[in-house]
């Protein structure tokens, strides 16, 4: 395998998850009797440009298709997030009835719709179609294609460049890195600018968030590399910010080096040396993280066997694709977690990949009155705790697994 930025063979294990099937393949329970492609979730550094990165042993057009069960305005802590860029970029860039707005992977509109309102014109990429229809029954227009510098050069002759380009979550998802930045420098304009957020890698390597790891997730970014990345196709960073969401995010701002719409923030350079203070320019940082990840899941499992052997039970809340690579790397099954529970109804009477656990829906929970429940999407478990504090009734807790096993009466 190949660097999929610099070309550079790559020889470095940063961690090896072993074997799972994708995060977000979701099974009916006609296909319970059916087997499930299972793929090596192994990372490797690249010692030149240090880009950690999974190969493509799943398509993306298998990952990101029809049937893809993420919605995104299912969780309100990420609605406000959007609601709160929406606002923040209207009045940073002047944005207008003359505008133009794009957001690539623009899922059911839970960031576009905000954009709408105002009266803003806009427009979302994005290929997984059950998705994109959900955006159009909100009014947005809606493309629902892969995104690259093919793609873009298309929409540049149909609609323009755009005043501002958005990517929440969907640089670490896209094979073909250079391709996908290409075409970012190929559609904003002249003066405008691309932000993108993405789980930062320093934030996952000190809060050990390795269940942020599965098939979706191609690349994991710092920002020098990720400056790399963009300087690569014309684009330079010109301001940076570090966000809680995902357990630890970045924004960037990107715009054409030679039409920044605003001179380079001291935010970029002090994030550098933080990550050069930490060791990110060096191998050595990008050893050890395996060691990590097996403590939890000794750790997990020992309490999840622990609880059976007192006749405890256990549920789990939020199916995500981070609590799907926990599951499956832990090897835990129906006989520890007994179900989870989830808001979407997309996922509501579904079973988990790999480890195939009942999705059911929220109301299970009181119902059930489980001992603990799992938090398995940690970085809302505010949100979460909030909608279950009903579970205090009949003293049952939550608990965590990142990144170490806590116990929260």
């Amino acid at each position: 395998m190949k660097c999929r930025h610099c070309n550079t063979p790559l020889e470095h294990v940063f961690v090896d998850l072993g074997t799972a099937p994708p995060s977000n393949a979701f099974l009916t329970a006609e296909q319970l009797g059916d087997p499930e492609v299972y793929y090596p979730l192994k990372l490797l550094a690249c010692h030149q440009c240090h880009l950690v990165q999974v190969d493509e042993h799943a398509s993306c057009k298998d990952i990101f298709c029809a049937d893809y069960v993420y919605f995104s305005s299912f969780s309100s802590t990420w609605l406000d997030h959007a609601r709160r860029y929406v606002d923040m970029a209207q009045a940073r860039f002047g944005l207008n009835a003359r505008s133009l707005v794009v957001e690539i992977a623009s899922n059911d509109g839970y960031l576009l719709q905000y954009v709408q309102a105002k009266g803003i014109p806009c427009l979302g990429v994005e290929p997984t179609l059950r998705t994109a229809e959900a955006a159009r029954a909100k009014g947005i227009e809606v493309e629902t294609e892969f995104f690259g510098r093919d793609y873009a050069c298309g929409l540049v002759r149909r609609r323009g460049r755009a005043a501002l380009v958005v990517g929440n979550n969907v640089l670490a998802h896209v094979p073909d890195l250079n391709d996908f930045v290409a075409g970012l420098a190929e559609l904003a304009a002249p003066g405008g600018t691309v932000t993108m957020e993405f789980p930062h890698l320093l934030r996952l390597v000190e809060g050990n968030q390795f269940d942020t790891i599965y098939h979706e997730h191609f690349s994991y970014f710092s920002l020098h590399t990720v400056r790399r990345v963009f300087a690569a196709q014309g684009l330079e960073i010109y301001d940076v910010q570090d966000l809680p969401t995902h357990g630890g995010s970045l924004r960037i701002f990107a715009g054409h080096a030679a039409s920044l719409p605003e001179p380079v923030g001291p935010a970029v350079g002090a994030l550098l040396a933080r990550e050069q203070a930490a060791g990110m320019l060096e191998m050595a940082f990008y050893q050890g993280f395996q060691a990590k990840a097996e403590r939890v899941k000794n750790e997990l499992l020992e309490f999840l066997l622990d609880a059976r052997r007192r006749g405890r039970q256990v549920a789990a809340y939020g199916a995500a694709a981070k609590g799907n690579t926990l599951l499956n790397y832990c090897g835990v099954r129906p006989d520890l977690v007994r179900f989870v529970v989830d808001r979407s109804p997309h996922k509501q009477g579904r079973f988990l990949p790999g480890s195939r656990i009942p999705v059911v829906h929220p109301d299970e929970i009181a119902r059930a009155r489980p001992d603990y429940v799992l938090i398995l999407p940690w970085n809302i478990r505010e949100e979460i705790m909030a909608d279950l504090h009903c579970i205090k009734e009949w003293g049952g807790a939550f608990v965590c697994a990142i990144p170490g096993i806590t116990v929260l009466e």
